[in-house]
């Protein structure tokens, strides 16, 4: 029989629980980060899609064109003492200049058709990423609710225990793997970029021995294509950890969010700072930088606002924020859905911060995020 002292089973199961909380947060950051990088890609396979469709109607003309070209030609080739040098050699210009526009627009459909292919395959693969992540979220909040309820047992304890154990290792391993998923997406993801911008290169350098004219309006288009990829890396890496959060804390990062939102909706937007401003333990900044950052999120997507106001008061043993809009609102907090990942992630974020989450709302008169964050031990 193996003697077991009830504190120190306690403090192990304590200790075991608060590892799981924070293994939980961390599954939702990689939730966070997935249902992000699932969004971009599915913008980026309508626009290829697009793209791909406009490339094919292009082809079909060119194609006709060609023809119609080549049927010139041989007119004039036939009847070459009709026409003047000056009308075969123009003849001639014009259908090598056809069919060398209808091998280049053939060549950007087969390469688009195969980036439409493999970004459709990226976002498959994404959106099984995010049900697996709500599902084992789900699954450590049963968990910590079942050993919550049977602290009092010793025997419940170490099975518990166990529990944990085994229940850890899948957490690990579903980090793992989802880290490698998200590497293998940043890889991917400007390496088709890069791809595509290799593929003007190869252009550029065909134009430049026929048609210069051309060619530089091809490097501009190259300089643009570049200057989007950069923009696009260094957006997969602020909507995975922003820098500024780690570099010059919450509120810095909250107007760089608000600035990218305006960009994107033209959405006014202003940020006020109450109280001496001042950097937080990291886990509560990351906290609290996800809660408003799901919030702000949930105004672009839903709320049609013309206005977004962010408040943050930093106070000696607490700090709080509202984020408020004037968008059509709802009626009750359950009527969008209190199962939805994105508030269950809010909710679970404020619990693991010990702080408090209030949502104020009425249809027509926009919604109030408001939250509380102890400081204190």
């Amino acid at each position: 029989m193996i003697n077991i002292d009830a504190k120190a089973l306690d403090k192990i199961v304590k200790n075991t629980i608060a590892a799981v909380e924070r293994s939980k947060a961390q599954i939702f950051d990689i939730y966070d980060a997935a249902r992000v990088e699932m969004e971009k890609v599915r913008l980026d396979v309508e626009r290829v899609k697009q793209e791909t469709a406009d490339i094919i109607f292009r082809v079909d003309e060119l194609e006709k064109k060609e023809r119609r070209s080549r049927y010139r030609l041989m007119e004039v080739s036939r009847n070459f003492r009709q026409y003047t040098e000056d009308d075969i050699k123009a003849a001639y210009e014009d259908t090598s200049n056809v069919q060398l526009e209808l091998a280049m627009a053939r060549l950007q459909e087969q390469n688009l058709r195969r980036q439409r292919d493999e970004m459709e395959l990226r976002l498959k693969t994404l959106k099984s990423t995010v049900e697996k992540a709500e599902e084992l979220a789900s699954q450590v909040g049963a968990v910590l609710g079942y050993w919550g309820s049977q602290m009092g047992d010793v025997v419940t304890q170490i099975e518990s225990l166990q529990a944990r154990q085994n229940f850890g290792a899948k957490i690990i391993k579903a980090q793992e793997e989802e880290r490698r998923r998200v590497s293998r997406e940043i890889h991917d993801g400007p390496a088709q970029a890069m791809a595509n911008i290799v593929f003007r290169a190869e252009v550029c350098e065909r134009l430049m021995e026929s048609d210069v004219a051309r060619a530089k309006l091809e490097l501009g288009d190259l300089r643009e294509q570049v200057r989007i990829a950069l923009k696009e890396t260094r957006k997969i890496i602020f909507d995975l950890r922003p820098m500024t959060l780690d570099d010059l804390g919450l509120v810095p990062t909250i107007r760089k969010v608000l600035e990218t939102i305006k960009e994107r909706s033209a959405v006014f937007s202003e940020v006020k700072v109450l109280g001496n401003e001042k950097r937080l333990e990291p886990h509560i900044e990351i906290g609290l930088f996800r809660i408003i950052q799901e919030a702000l999120s949930n105004v672009e997507k839903h709320a049609k606002a013309s206005n977004i106001w962010v408040r943050i008061d930093f106070r000696p043993s607490v700090v709080s924020a509202v984020v408020e809009d004037d968008g059509k609102g709802f009626d009750t907090v359950e009527s969008v859905g209190n199962e939805s990942f994105g508030l269950m992630g809010m909710r679970e974020r404020i619990n693991l911060l010990r702080g408090e989450l209030t949502i104020k709302s009425e249809v027509g008169k926009g919604t109030r995020v408001f939250v509380t964050v102890p400081l204190g031990p």
